[in-house]
């Protein structure tokens, strides 16, 4: 095959590798060629593109590969990077300047960047080729454990290095007994020392993790597949699986075929541009030897990446070395190493720090003369690690006493002491981040934030170590410049949620106008109004649609579904723990086609059913209530599932009865109200079926009962739960449940998972461990009785609704009719309905043309339309603070009562953002006084008075008179026809998938469309 050439007039850098390294390089050159001189060709031998490798360890929480992608392949067309995707560079000749692949490609190249990256070393042990012997290295290593854990009881890992204690608890959390086998007399034997290795294994130990030291494999003994490990004392330990993770060796043979020097011990030689022997390569990442050193972390490898890039585009920088910093947590113990940590005792005077009883071990290294900060151990207890490390790598004076930086004042002073921490101190080391960076983004590019500052200088978006001093850089900055460092909820209360929550606990306030008026001013908006209601319902347990609170809920819980595409919505009904009869399966089924549902299995265990219009919900509820389902609280900021295995009812290896008591916890904890969604589950055995630690709370059954975890989820940021509390009784489980629930309501900020709240409370699982378990607040009393509060206080509340006429009312298409209107185009798809897609690019209702030419915008700016006094409806028919729906004609209008302010509103209900018509279940408050309106679906605000966005967008909505004489609710409209030609449901409905052209209206489309 011919060697591919550039585009004329680019140069062509060949790219090997598609790793971490491979893909920053790719992304930095991207952001320094801005002529676009660079033509950039990449190899990748996986299957798939550029995954956060530092991540690995979280595949087994989601087991969905595309999480851990560092960019989609869209990213790559956007940017003309050329990406071959499962093709392995086998060849590179440097005579003729040109790369070829296992595929049969050849690329001419100017420059090449050797990213391959390194391979697991596997020592030669005998029988190391058995089945169940793994490497753990990439996705489909981990996917290969995974398959092979489910027939297996135990496993040991060779290696006790970071490496090896990620796959340890991988193997853990799989269920399987886990021995970890390290060669070495301590554990991670590179990063800390011995004292400090003495506390991780007593940690790990606790969790029921067995700890080898001083043990060297000997040899694998099995038939085929893996039975025993040898050691060379002559123990032997029984084991189903062997994972080696006895560290890596750089990939260089392509490096050697070509004829690039290497290291003695491998390695691409490089120098501190990091060119090899030919100037016109270069190697980064784990496979580049420098100064005879190969770095194993991503930083280095960032560095590197960033510094050939910048080279390339007329920079002329040089890699002097790498900090080798790291900071963990590991089988849930934190770890950190920072600075010249392994400093001799004559170069540097050691402080220590050690608290066998709280498990924490902390050794600082100072200079002679207590002066600066040169390195230090951490484990335990790594909160500090960011500001430490950053002191270390200034080689600056430190703000305090030695001792003071390990305890007492000092900790305040180091960090009040930001300002003795030099500009060029590294905060970031991930992506080379300067103290001084961090503060140019937050004086020069208005970033008061950290997603702001993360957007500006990517500091926090590796590893995350360093985000508590980026925390802390941010809010020094911004006291400098005058401006408050707030936690307020909003511009209408300035409190945060806890804050807000003790209030109203204490004043007894039942009502959104009565906290208001106590604690805060305006009219209220989208992120006050849900969150007050969440605290009302969690502290009182009264009925969210009733009168006063109805209007502060988020569509989902004011329509007791979830929001779909197009404005239908979804229907779960609750099939606590997973268990259900075909009686009942029969209904859901009989309910579905009837009305035309796309049902979906969910992953707790629960039927969905979408595509359901808002004004069918109460008769499909009817049919489910009648056949005894209650709300399956999908849709709220609640407990939702339990899902459990089938537990000792059915499977060989299950020790309880997992079923019995994920219905009766679920039965017990439904549809609690809380800052954020709770997921919970139950597991029979420690095989672990039900997922129970990807949950919120999970139980987990041994022989002697069930260990308690805490602190789980899946989702974008999906986290392991940490165990609580071990071996317990039912009765004691579901204690521990109730106070660790509460205490979660009672003090997290809004819309945060418990794992986050977990995270950011002071002592962390510990605390919560001791409040929990141990009552150290004095409050375990109170929490209990909370609890049993809102338990007592359940109803179902759809049964409340379809038992109740007026609140039926609510769910009514259009309120001066009963006519319905479709809003969406359906299509078929595998023998089911589902919306049609969403047009790739959005139609603006302003660039649309009438029949006479005219845009609408232009018509509506002419104002030329003959407008008339419109009788909609009774004020009865209009919720208070809230929308509701008016037909006129084949237009659908959204009429809004701001009681509280004695002002009426009337709108379009197409949001011009999705072309959804939506708009008046959306929540209405103001800012800065300006009345507005957040639309349901993706809270895009629009002033009521202006139409205008709210959020500095070109959509805006068409605004209408209303007045009220007597009780009746007029609103001043143009003709009917003369509107439809505007506003017509099947005019959006088709502008919403592509049906309409922008240009001109197609009389001969049609179109099936369900009723929204």
């Amino acid at each position: 095959m011919n060697a591919v050439t550039p585009p004329f007039g680019r140069r062509t850098v060949v790219v090997i590798g598609n790793g971490m390294a491979g893909q920053r390089f790719c992304e930095r050159l991207i952001e320094f060629d801005r002529q676009r001189r660079y033509r950039i060709v990449a190899f990748c031998e996986e299957p798939r593109s550029a995954y956060d490798r530092v991540g690995l360890t979280t595949f087994f929480a989601h087991r969905d590969a595309e999480k851990l992608l560092l960019a989609r392949r869209e990213w790559y067309v956007e940017n003309g990077v050329e990406l071959h995707v499962g093709d392995r560079a086998n060849r590179l000749d440097l005579r003729q300047r040109v790369v070829r692949s296992d595929r049969g490609v050849e690329i001419g190249y100017d420059h090449v960047v050797l990213a391959t990256g390194s391979y697991p070393f596997v020592p030669p042990v005998p029988g190391v080729d058995k089945t169940g012997v793994f490497v753990y290295r990439t996705i489909e290593d981990l996917e290969n454990i995974i398959r092979f854990a489910g027939q297996s009881k135990r496993c040991a890992v060779l290696g006790g290095g970071l490496l090896g204690l990620e796959a340890a608890k991988a193997a853990f959390d799989l269920g399987l007994e886990t021995h970890v086998i390290e060669f070495a007399p301590r554990l991670m034997p590179r990063q800390i020392d011995d004292q400090g290795s003495r506390i991780l294994v007593r940690k790990i130990e606790s969790l029921g993790v067995h700890v080898h030291l001083n043990k060297a494999a000997k040899a694998i003994h099995g038939s085929t597949r893996v039975e025993r490990l040898e050691f060379a004392d002559g123990d032997s330990i029984a084991t189903d699986m062997v994972i080696v993770s006895t560290g890596i060796r750089p990939r260089d043979e392509l490096a050697r075929q070509a004829g690039l020097a290497v290291g003695e011990r491998g390695g691409i030689a490089v120098n501190d541009r990091l060119e090899t022997s030919d100037p016109r390569v270069f190697a980064i990442g784990e496979c580049a030897l420098h100064s005879g050193m190969v770095y194993g972390l991503v930083a280095p490898g960032y560095e590197m990446a960033e510094i050939v890039a910048a080279n390339l585009t007329g920079a002329d920088r040089r890699f002097a070395g790498a900090d080798l910093s790291t900071k963990l947590k590991l089988m849930g113990v934190d770890v950190a190493s920072f600075g010249a940590y392994e400093t001799t005792a004559d170069e540097a005077t050691p402080l220590v720090l050690e608290d066998p009883l709280a498990g924490v071990y902390k050794k600082l290294l100072f200079s002679p003369d207590g002066a600066r900060l040169l390195g230090g151990v951490l484990v335990g207890d790594a909160s500090d690690y960011a500001r430490l490390s950053a002191f270390a790598k200034s080689g600056g004076p430190i703000p305090c006493q030695p001792h003071e930086l390990l305890l007492g004042p000092g900790r305040a002073a180091a960090q009040s002491g930001l300002d003795g921490l030099p500009d060029a101190a590294q905060v970031c080391s991930c992506n080379n981040v300067s103290k001084q960076a961090i503060c140019a983004s937050i004086r020069d590019e208005g970033a008061e934030t950290i997603d702001a500052v993360k957007r500006c200088t990517r500091a926090g978006t590796g590893c995350g170590g360093c985000l508590p001093l980026v925390a802390d850089v941010l809010s020094a900055e911004l006291k400098k410049a005058g401006k408050a460092v707030v936690q307020h909820l909003c511009e209408h209360f300035a409190y945060s949620r806890t804050e807000l929550l003790a209030i109203i606990r204490a004043k007894e306030l039942r009502t959104f106008d009565a906290v208001l008026a106590h604690a805060g001013q305006g009219l209220g908006c989208e992120v006050c109004k849900p969150t007050v209601a969440s605290i009302l319902a969690s502290l009182w347990a009264e009925d969210i649609l009733s009168e006063q609170h109805a209007t502060l809920q988020d569509t989902n819980d004011r329509f007791l579904a979830n929001l779909q595409r197009g404005g239908t919505y979804s229907v779960v009904p609750r099939i606590p723990g997973g268990e259900i009869t075909p009686e009942k399966l029969a209904v859901i089924a009989r309910v579905a086609k009837k009305h035309r549902l796309y049902v979906k299995i969910t992953g707790g265990q629960r039927i969905d059913l979408f595509g359901a219009p808002v004004e069918k919900l109460p008769e499909i509820w009817d049919e489910l209530v009648e056949a005894g389902f209650e709300s399956g609280h999908a849709y709220g900021k609640a407990v939702r599932t339990v899902k459990s295995c089938v537990g000792s009812t059915w499977c060989r290896y299950g020790v309880q009865d997992s079923v019995g008591l994920a219905i009766r916890v679920e039965n017990r904890y439904k549809g609690i109200r809380a800052p954020h969604k709770i997921k919970l589950a139950v597991s029979g055995c420690v095989r672990e079926c039900a997922e129970a630690q990807s949950k919120d709370v999970g139980l987990i059954a041994t022989e002697q009962g069930y260990n308690l975890y805490v602190g789980g989820n899946g989702g974008a940021k999906p986290r392991h739960a940490e165990l609580l509390a071990a071996d317990l009784d039912e009765k004691t489980a579901l204690r521990y449940i109730d106070r660790f629930l509460m205490y979660y309501i009672m003090t997290a900020d809004r819309l945060t998972r418990t794992s986050v709240w977990i995270e950011k409370l002071e002592g962390g699982l510990d605390h919560v461990r001791d409040v929990v378990v141990r009552d150290k607040l004095g409050i375990a009393a109170e929490l209990d009785a909370a609890m049993q509060r809102l338990v007592d206080a359940y109803q179902c509340e759809w049964a409340a609704v379809v038992r109740d006429p007026q609140k039926r009312n609510w769910f009514r298409q259009f309120v001066n009719t009963d006519e319905t209107e479709p809003g969406i185009e359906i299509v078929h798809e595998r023998g089911q309905c589902r919306p049609a897609d969403w047009p790739s690019e959005l139609v603006s209702l302003e660039q649309f043309r009438l029949h006479d030419g005219r845009t609408l915008g232009e018509h509506q700016r002419n104002g030329d339309d003959q407008r008339q006094w419109v009788a909609v409806g009774q004020t009865g028919d209009f919720p208070r603070d809230g929308g509701a729906t008016i037909k006129y004609g084949k237009s659908q209008i959204a009429v809004f009562n701001l009681a509280s302010r004695g002002q009426w509103y009337a709108t379009q209900n197409m949001c011009p953002h999705r072309k959804a018509f939506v708009l008046s279940r959306g929540i209405v408050g103001d800012a800065a006084g300006e009345p507005k309106v957040a639309c349901p679906l993706h809270k895009k605000t629009f002033s009521l008075a202006s139409g205008q966005s709210l959020q500095g967008e070109e959509y805006r909505i068409r605004t209408f008179p209303v007045r009220v004489e007597d009780d009746t609710v007029l609103v001043k409209l143009p003709p009917e026809e003369e509107l439809d030609e505007l506003l017509a449901t099947e005019v959006g409905c088709r502008l919403a998938t592509s049906c309409l052209s922008p240009v001109a209206a197609s009389p001969g489309v049609a179109c099936e469309v369900a009723s929204a």
